[in-house]
């Protein structure tokens, strides 16, 4: 496992160093990735993508679990000494892209490195109602079940994990490291400061928790924040059965103005008799509602 002095020499060595734009912190700590590799409850015969994989501390924590890792990582002066480091590993594929707008299907179905698009083009196959593309990341006749453990880097972590809950389904578990107030509100229950539409969204798709913290003080360069440790388990139906288009549209702009009524957040977009009939009085609040409610909103709204 890459300890401070062993981070601090490989940027030295290779002359780079920690990219702000990147919000790149790596963990320097071997007993904190292989706590992390632990909760993930990974080993033998699980296939397992990182993203933000670094100089790999996380990504050897979780090669030593004998599963299957795709380690994607974008900066490409650091991905050529990731597959140093992975060298010796044969169970560790490592995938230069952009998480944000890597091809996921190309990536999870293991195909030759160089035919896996790195541009923001995916496939336009969404079932009707759910925006939601089936079967990503699934090798024909396989059915294979992907666990995303990663530490995120904070710039990206929330649309990061609401992009591949929306449409990579074949990644059913997370295990993320994130900033401690991003993984507050994605586990948010209604009526708490945190609760907000990306607890909705996450609530629709799946169930969440907090497994535990991890210090400032494990990262090189240190961070002016504490990290939480996500576990998010993806549902086999979503919470609701309303499209979830639209249901995250009439979240979106209720939570647009969230210290405001639903009956003025919502103001010509959803009528009286759409309130009344899905029993929510529409002098509460959008952090009021949980997604059962939302749901029945969602139903009852006669919109796009």
């Amino acid at each position: 496992m890459h300890t401070r002095a062993g981070i601090s020499e490989l940027l030295h060595t290779h002359g780079l160093a920690a990219r702000r734009d990147l919000g790149q912190n790596f963990v320097v700590d071997p007993n904190t990735v292989r706590r992390i590799a632990r909760l993930a409850a990974v080993g033998v015969g699980d296939s397992v993508v990182e993203i933000g994989a670094g100089f790999g501390s996380l990504t050897l924590a979780l090669a030593e679990t004998g599963a299957t890792v795709v380690a994607v990582e974008l900066d490409r002066g650091i991905v050529a000494v990731l597959r140093d480091v992975m060298a010796g590993h044969p169970n560790v594929r490592v995938v230069e892209g952009d998480a944000l707008r890597i091809d996921w299907q190309a990536v999870l179905a293991d195909v030759p490195l160089a035919d896996v698009p790195l541009d923001d083009q995916q496939p336009d196959t969404q079932q009707p109602g759910t925006g939601q593309q089936p079967g990503i990341g699934q090798r024909p006749g396989t059915g294979v079940r992907w666990v995303l453990v990663a530490n995120l880097p904070y710039n990206v972590a929330t649309p990061l994990v609401c992009d591949l809950l929306d449409g990579v389904p074949a990644i059913e578990r997370m295990l993320v490291m994130v900033q401690r107030e991003v993984g507050e509100r994605m586990c948010a229950a209604p009526r708490t400061a945190a609760y907000g539409a990306v607890s909705v969204k996450v609530a629709y798709w799946s169930t969440s928790k907090l497994v535990g913290f991890v210090p400032a003080s494990v990262f090189l360069p240190r961070p002016n924040v504490e990290s939480a440790l996500v576990e998010i388990r993806r549902r086999e139906v979503p919470a609701v059965d309303v499209p979830a288009d639209k249901l995250f549209h009439l979240v979106r702009t209720a939570f647009g103005q969230r210290r405001k009524m639903l009956r003025r957040s919502l103001a010509g977009v959803v009528t009286p008799e759409a309130f009344e009939a899905a029993g929510i009085d529409p002098q509460r609040r959008p952090e009021e509602l949980g997604i059962v409610e939302w749901g029945a909103l969602t139903a009852a709204w006669d919109g796009p």
